[in-house]
């Protein structure tokens, strides 16, 4: 019994030791070191573990990517500011948004002179050692001279090469007798909701400000369905951006800053490159954008819409009007006729057709393929130019006169449409005539009748036409006084306003 319990204790006492002596070794003992170089390159990449059968794979955290100071010191050097002055009298006011939400190009607020002359600022970017420039089209617009200063601290006189209002993109060109520093253009198509870009301008005559955040949306539509095609983006943007680079993380301008939400600063839209880089030919050669255009009004099917009007796909653009004496009611096309091709070349969407018509020189022809009553059809379409749009928020519609033969109100006006009934909200049963330009330091002006006004009376008499508001405002004569009632979109009500007309 002795002999046992004495094996026993031996054996437990040599077990405990033998433990004891693991963790002291272990203790006391380095591990083999490995250098850094060979840790690098056995873990090129640190990865999540491997993805569940089911769900979105978690991404992948990359070393090396490149680095946005780096970026921005490349590319600061081709960054301009512009500085855009136009003589008060020729130039309209710009109205505050009419509504709290509409998007508004960046632009120094203008000063408390109203009479005096305007300056705005904006940037621009180099694309060429000659000198080439990219802005928006508001930046410049009505602009009697434009300096551009350099990140060098020159500042140069740049020419207005060419400008296109629907797209707010505008090219002018300054002379240098050295080469200048230009910034490569990237391929907007392949950018993805959530890449990193960054951004540089000169918010509120900050010079070369740059900013960092995220593409938010792809595609945005603000002022006209058809060509709109914004980047969205968080990238901090203030007044003073407009015109400058939005670029993605290889160092390649992707977007055009162009506006910003008018209720926050971090809501940013911005032009794709490649809608630039489409109509710079144009631009450098005749200096504007002459466009394809064939009347019709369109909207995607979806399978709603597919269903409830048994078409056999939901591939294509459907007509939803066609304007009378365009080219499409010419050729025959009609309401409910689904566009599936031109040239041979299919269509899936609204977009699209409106992308290859606009990309087309007017005059040419064009084969349309449509599906109508599930029978296929071909047209023969003879392409027109697509009239300007109107572009109220960016005050970019050429004047037109109110009346050939009464006094001069200081007033151009043009008909109230759908579109513009839609976007303002305007109140059911409401008609009347858009103020669509006031000319400086008239009677209207004065008045403090702004861009965008409806007049719906003259003197207690409705205005629904505006033949209506000729025949009130062709027989006034100097010294008479006019009573109009207006609607005020930014305000959302109604107020009188009173003219003295004067001698001009």
């Amino acid at each position: 019994m002795t002999r046992r319990f004495l094996a026993v204790t031996v054996f437990l006492a040599a077990a405990v030791a033998f433990l004891i002596g693991i963790v002291v070794a272990g203790t006391m003992t380095p591990a083999r070191a490995a250098s850094a170089t060979a840790a690098r390159e056995a873990a090129p990449q640190l990865s999540a573990p491997p993805p569940p059968s089911r769900g979105i794979a978690p991404a992948t955290i990359r070393t090396g990517d490149p680095s946005f100071a780096d970026i921005a010191e490349r590319l600061n050097p081709a960054v301009v500011n512009i500085d855009a002055t136009s003589r008060g009298e020729d130039r309209p006011r710009r109205r505050a948004p009419a509504l709290p939400d509409e998007p508004d190009p960046f632009e120094r607020p203008q000063p408390r002179d109203r009479d005096g002359p305007r300056r705005g600022a904006g940037t621009g970017f180099i694309i060429d050692a000659g000198g080439l420039i990219l802005t928006n089209h508001h930046v410049i617009d009505g602009a009697d001279r434009i300096m551009a200063r350099l990140a060098d601290g020159r500042t140069l006189r740049a020419e207005r090469i060419g400008s296109d209002p629907d797209t707010d993109i505008a090219l002018i060109k300054v002379e240098s007798p050295r080469p200048l520093p230009f910034a490569p253009l990237g391929n907007s198509d392949t950018l993805r909701v959530g890449e990193w870009v960054l951004a540089i301008g000169n918010p509120l005559a900050y010079e070369h400000t740059v900013t960092v955040g995220v593409v938010s949306f792809i595609g945005r539509k603000l002022f006209d369905s058809s060509l709109d095609r914004y980047i969205q983006t968080d990238a901090a943007i203030n007044f003073g951006n407009s015109g400058g680079p939005l670029i993605n993380a290889r160092g390649e301008v992707i977007g055009i800053n162009a506006a910003i939400s008018s209720r926050a600063s971090n809501i940013g839209f911005a032009v794709p490159i490649n809608q630039a880089s489409a109509i710079l030919p144009q631009l450098r050669d005749s200096g504007r954008v002459s466009r394809g255009y064939i009347g019709v009004m369109l909207r995607d099917v979806n399978q709603d819409l597919q269903r409830a009007l048994k078409l056999s796909s939901s591939e294509g653009a459907l007509v939803q009007d066609v304007t009378p004496g365009s080219p499409g009611a010419r050729a025959g096309i009609r309401t409910y006729d689904v566009i599936v091709a031109v040239d041979g070349k299919p269509i899936d969407s609204n977009d699209a057709l409106i992308q290859l018509i606009a990309a087309r020189q007017p005059g040419s022809s064009a084969t349309v393929q449509v599906v109508r009553d599930g029978r296929p059809l071909n047209f023969t379409v003879k392409l027109a130019e697509r009239p300007q749009r109107e572009r109220a928020d960016l005050g970019i519609d050429p004047p037109q006169p109110s009346s050939q033969r009464g006094p001069m109100l200081g007033l151009s006006v043009r008909e109230m449409d759908a579109q513009f009934v839609a976007r303002y909200r305007m109140p059911s049963g409401t008609r009347g005539v858009v103020v669509s330009r006031v000319e400086p330091m008239s009677p209207a002006f004065d008045a403090d009748i702004e861009r965008g006004h409806v007049v719906l009376e003259i003197n207690r008499q409705r205005i629904q036409s505006i033949e209506d508001y000729r025949r009130l405002t062709d027989n006034a004569r100097p010294g008479d006084i006019l009573t109009m009632y207006l609607y005020k979109p930014e305000l959302n009500q109604r107020a009188l306003e009173t003219i003295k007309i004067d001698e001009r």
